[in-house]
């Protein structure tokens, strides 16, 4: 089976779409990805073969999927909906898994929500009744490191973990830092793609008590070590989850407003930020 995966990652939209795909494409051979060069994207470090997109025509992708003859699409996009997954499917016949977050109506063959509030029957009426749907928590996308380490129980060397994303675009992270106690240990986890990075090590060099890890390749054993979570209602609430973590969810998109009122219904302390 060939498979295509249409997604984005920059600066401005995060890089919480390719990540997840790129968990999902380990269950797959032959994988390529389609993506648009947008600034600050993940591009050059998708370990697949990846075509740049010209635009974010429907049509373009359309004759790639036919150029190429792919045989399942994977598309994790907020800008592609239900009729463009109507069009794609009449023009290829290609089946289609779509991504959905929101509980919207889609045209596809799977539909994979990976969010823990999902349930099947959110999408009675939304998708086509042989759609195979797939939904909740048992389906999470959560990198093997955080399997690991939630086998262990490490001792607290922060009070505070804090990760507004990879990018974090409104820069919460030094706002939020700020704020708390100036006698705790504090850890704040981004990215080198994080446009706000040069401000925020000028907040951090003047603080002995926190510490800033950027692009780093152990977040599992960084929240593990830590006594709260301060994290985006985000996929960082899966990896939240399976640590058994004391957590506070920050919504910043809303897109994430199902998760954040599904978390505060159960009593987890949420914060809206949109």
């Amino acid at each position: 089976m060939r498979v295509l995966f249409r997604s984005d990652s920059s600066s401005k939209i995060g890089f919480g779409h390719i990540q997840r795909d790129l968990i999902l494409a380990k269950q797959y051979e032959d994988v390529s990805f389609a993506c648009l060069p947008l600034e600050g994207s993940l591009i050059d470090t998708i370990a697949y073969p990846v075509f740049r997109l010209q635009n974010s025509s429907i049509y373009e992708l359309i004759e790639l999927i036919k150029q190429k003859q792919f045989d399942l699409l994977i598309l994790d996009h907020y800008d592609i909906g239900m009729q463009e997954e109507k069009l794609i499917k009449l023009q290829t016949g290609i089946q289609i898994l779509s991504f959905d977050d929101e509980i919207k109506a889609h045209h596809c063959d799977i539909l994979l929500n990976v969010n823990a509030y999902a349930k099947a029957s959110d999408y009675e009426g939304l998708v086509p009744l042989n759609c195979e749907l797939r939904c909740g928590f048992s389906y999470a996308l959560i990198r093997e490191e955080f399997y690991n380490e939630a086998q262990y129980i490490r001792e607290k060397i922060f009070d505070f973990f804090i990760c507004l994303g990879a990018t974090d675009v409104k820069n919460l992270s030094q706002e939020i830092a700020k704020d708390l106690p100036k006698n705790t240990k504090i850890a704040i986890a981004t990215s080198s793609s994080n446009t706000h990075l040069k401000q925020l090590k000028q907040f951090v060099a003047h603080r002995e008590n926190i510490k800033l890890f950027v692009n780093s390749n152990n977040l599992a054993l960084l929240m593990n070590q830590s006594s709260k979570l301060i994290i985006t209602a985000s996929s960082l609430v899966n990896e939240a989850l399976l640590l058994q973590a004391d957590f506070k969810a920050i919504m910043v998109a809303k897109n994430q407003e199902k998760l954040a009122l599904w978390l505060e219904q159960r009593g987890v302390e949420v914060e809206y930020r949109v």
